[in-house]
């Protein structure tokens, strides 16, 4: 058996970096010649739903690879599909990210990760810390495949109306992009917003993006008269990027950040906190800070003073950044190493003896 004629593609409900990975990669396949089947996206609950289930294993019999993305997506394909049996399409599971819990929920976590790493046939691991922590959890054909960010598109305002509109037409502009959530450590940023209060002029911080964390966020900001605003769901990154002076991402983890691949590529000064894969991915490139609560917001807030304080350090960091994001593998280079994957998948099913 050969590269495979229809894949199975599963994934969690995600606007963010998960679905827009999932979208490029379907066009990439699809312009290989793979039709892609898609049986909907995984919601929180779809463990419950047996319906969910019977019709995900039915869409399966009528492929030859599932590729899930996401350890909940992955978790619900291993159901779906049951153990390993004659015609049952191999599991492929991308590893995009983890997410930082403590006690009962992060023994629960690890023994979910545990049961995928151990149901794929192949995982895909999106940074390398990743496939160090599935290979420790007994995954057999285990492989770094970096996503790649989509296609940059280039903004369609120009830099000033966009940071008139923000209100930052004569103060410094720092932009962050990202769900609202936990991860993302929007409380760092916010400390370190309180520090950045004391310059002059005041650095405006906006934050694009939504989640379960936007009621806290907002009576934080206005309780503390934080100079924050959050700016919800947008569809314009690409002009938010052209006007910001510097990308600041505090994730407690991340392994690929597309925000700090598309703040790179856009020529944009990026201080980010040094955990998962980001050091991997970006290099001397950006200004790197420790992600600790206190200590951390200080180092923050002065990694992004001395962004606006030195123009002769943001223009290396802005060359930097663009030399770094020219190296990296591009959308055809990842749809590539996953075909490749779907093939070794293929041939271990068969008993020929897989690429790597």
């Amino acid at each position: 058996m050969g590269d495979p004629g229809r894949v199975l593609l599963v994934a969690p409900r995600s606007a963010g970096g998960i679905g827009r990975h999932v979208a490029s990669l379907a066009a990439g396949l699809r312009r290989r010649g793979v039709a892609v089947a898609d049986p909907g996206p995984v919601g929180p609950r779809s463990l419950l739903r047996p319906r969910s289930l019977l019709r995900l294993r039915a869409a399966a019999r009528r492929v030859d690879v599932v590729h899930a993305h996401g350890l909940r997506a992955g978790l619900v394909a291993s159901f779906a599909l049951g153990r390993s049996r004659p015609g049952r399409p191999p599991l492929l599971v991308t590893w995009h990210n983890v997410v930082p819990v403590t006690g009962w929920r992060r023994r629960v976590g690890a023994a979910l990760a545990q049961a995928v790493a151990r149901r794929a046939e192949v995982t895909l691991a999106g940074s390398p810390d990743l496939a160090h922590r599935a290979r420790e959890l007994g995954a057999r054909d285990v492989r770094y495949s970096p996503v790649a960010a989509p296609a940059r598109t280039p903004p369609r305002r120009d830099r000033e109306s966009v940071r008139a509109e923000l209100g930052a037409r004569d103060r410094p502009l720092v932009l962050a992009v990202g769900r609202l959530a936990e991860q993302k450590d929007y409380p760092l940023l916010l400390d370190a917003a309180r520090l950045l209060a004391g310059r002059d002029p005041v650095p405006l911080v906006v934050i694009a993006g939504e989640g379960p964390l936007r009621g806290a966020l907002a009576r934080r900001i206005e309780g503390e008269r934080l100079p924050v605003r959050l700016l919800g769901e947008r569809d314009d990154v690409a002009d938010l990027l052209a006007a910001a002076d510097v990308v600041a991402m505090t994730s407690s983890w991340e392994a690929r950040p597309l925000v700090a691949q598309e703040a790179l590529a856009a020529g944009v000064p990026l201080v980010a906190t040094a955990v998962g894969g980001v050091s991997d991915l970006v290099g001397d490139a950006a200004l790197l800070v420790a992600p600790e609560v206190g200590a951390g917001a200080a180092q923050v807030a002065a990694a992004v003073s001395r962004v606006l304080d030195s123009p002769a350090l943001a223009a290396e960091l802005v060359e930097r950044g663009r030399r770094r994001a020219a190296s990296w593998p591009g959308e055809d280079d990842t749809v590539a190493a996953v075909l490749s994957a779907y093939t070794a998948a293929l041939a271990r099913r068969s008993g020929r003896r897989p690429r790597r």
